[in-house]
């Protein structure tokens, strides 16, 4: 047998698509998702989603991380998720959706999909350094030449450290361009090396920037593309936060399964 996917990419950040609003999809099945994610032998893809009819949202959507593991919540991939409800009718303008951290609004505007993320009301900040959780958890750190370090090897070691290592953090290294505008570079968990981008990490990013004097909107620059994070700061943290920027299909195929996978 053979399953029908569908490639997706939001500024460089890619997943495969499955239609599995019949539910035939094996969703426990770690060693197939990461089989299909897998850049040599399958698909290739930083992650694979879900869409799946849910009785009180436009969809519900279901990330998987390149290792086969459900994930948290994807910025990017939730992009690409409602344009993908677009081109298969589920929706038409405007989505209400449900993810991994709960409901989510969503509007199409021809090129662009502007995805509403959840308020943030804690920031911690650990030397010159933040932590803060914008659907998944993000570390960032503000660094010079962002364009010469060593991604891999910098945000692994924070990844990875005694109070990351059993849990995992996304890691984010920023540089600021110049004043509504930043350069993010992202080290993914769960992909265990860097992405082009990361939606929920250039919201971080962008939140951590407003804290430090930057206006909203906040362009925000990738090496995949480019994004835009509105906000409105308050006493109370970050709220009406939107994740703004381009989701594109790349291709569509099938894939045969082994005996053992056939759905």
């Amino acid at each position: 047998m053979a399953l029908t996917f569908y490639k997706y990419q939001g500024t460089g950040n890619d997943f495969v698509m499955v239609d599995n609003r019949k539910h035939t999809f094996p969703t426990d099945d770690e060693a197939l998702v990461k089989q299909l994610c897998d850049r040599r032998t399958g698909v290739g893809a930083d992650g694979l989603i879900l869409l799946q009819d849910h009785p009180d949202y436009d969809f519900e959507m279901v990330y998987y991380n390149a290792d086969g593991r459900v994930g948290s919540m994807c910025g990017n991939g939730a992009r690409c998720t409602v344009r993908f409800a677009r081109q298969l009718g589920v929706i038409e303008d405007v989505a209400c959706f449900l993810a991994a951290d709960g409901e989510h609004q969503a509007s199409v505007e021809r090129d662009l999909i502007q995805l509403k993320m959840h308020d943030v009301k804690a920031v911690e900040q650990i030397g010159e350094d933040y932590f803060l959780n914008t659907g998944s958890p993000h570390y960032v750190r503000f660094v010079e030449n962002v364009q010469d370090l060593d991604v891999y090897k910098e945000g692994r070691a924070i990844r990875y450290n005694e109070r990351f290592a059993a849990v995992g953090t996304n890691v984010n290294f920023v540089e600021r361009i110049s004043d509504d505008e930043i350069f993010v570079r992202t080290y993914e968990r769960g992909v265990e090396a860097e992405t082009l981008s990361c939606g929920t990490g250039v919201t971080a990013a962008a939140l951590v920037a407003g804290l430090q004097g930057l206006q909203s909107p906040v362009k925000v620059k990738t090496l995949g593309g480019e994004l835009e994070v509105a906000f409105q700061q308050t006493e109370r943290g970050f709220i009406y936060i939107f994740l703004i920027g381009p989701a594109k299909q790349v291709f569509s195929g099938s894939v045969a399964l082994p005996q053992a996978q056939q759905i």
